[in-house]
Formats: structure tokens, C-alpha cells, sequence
């Protein structure tokens, strides 16, 4: 299991930011991506992750299909979770590329799609990257 630098991981997300297309990138609103090293048992609680499952990121707030007289709020938040990745991944490679997948499923979250819509969106973008 590789592990890296909270700093070198930032630089990581920041590449999943910078990965997503342009015009999706324009439309994020009042949303802030952070790096955490894990998951607080109450997220894990709250999701109901079952021990021995991992959490790669979390989106935390209003997603912009449900915002009605939406102003005056703190941003949503957008956490990757260091540890996880770094403990499933096999290489920095696998690193880089869980971490830019986890970086798409939740800002598409922050858009509004659920967790099936995310996973179908996520099968065909990876079948297309594919071919």
C-alpha cells in the first residue's frame, strides 16, 4: 500500500479537480473540496459504512437541483478521504486514478444525481475512457 504526503495528495485532488470538463467545472456553486486522512465514525455512522468497507469522499450539503431561496450559507463541502484510497490502491497510479473518480462521483452528487444515477454515470464514463 502506497502511501503519500498530505501535500503530494492535495496535488492529487487538485489534478481530479482540473480532470473534470470545463463547463461542469464553471457551474460548481458555493462548494469546497478538502482532503481529510479519514472518514470521523460519525460519517461512517451516519452512512451506515459497514467495518471493514472504505469511504473515499463524502458531499455534505444542498445539492443545486434542491436549492430554493438559496443565499446566505456556507458553502457545501466536498471531502476526499486520504487514508482509504491510499489503503485499497496498490500503486501511486492507483492512487491518482481512485482519487480523480472520486472527485467526479462527488461533485456529480453536488449536481444533484444519487448514488444509482452516479454509479451508472461512472460505468459508462469508464467504458467510454475505455474504448
Amino acid at each position: 500500500m502506497p502511501r503519500t504526503t498530505i501535500e503530494k495528495f492535495e496535488e492529487l485532488v487538485n489534478e481530479g479537480i482540473e480532470a473534470i470538463p470545463k463547463g461542469f467545472l464553471e457551474k460548481l456553486d458555493n462548494v469546497e473540496i478538502i482532503v481529510e486522512e479519514t472518514p470521523t465514525p460519525e460519517q461512517l455512522r451516519k452512512l451506515k459504512i459497514r467495518k471493514g468497507s472504505f469511504l473515499f469522499g463524502l458531499y455534505e450539503g444542498i445539492p443545486q437541483i434542491k436549492r430554493w431561496s438559496y443565499g446566505q450559507v456556507l458553502p457545501d463541502k466536498i471531502t476526499i478521504f486520504k487514508n482509504p484510497i491510499e489503503k485499497l490502491a496498490q500503486s501511486e497510479k492507483e492512487i491518482k486514478e481512485i482519487v480523480k473518480n472520486t472527485v467526479w462521483h462527488e461533485i456529480a452528487h453536488h449536481f444533484g444525481m444519487d448514488e444509482k444515477r452516479v454509479r451508472q454515470a461512472e460505468s459508462h464514463r469508464i467504458r467510454k475512457i475505455n474504448l
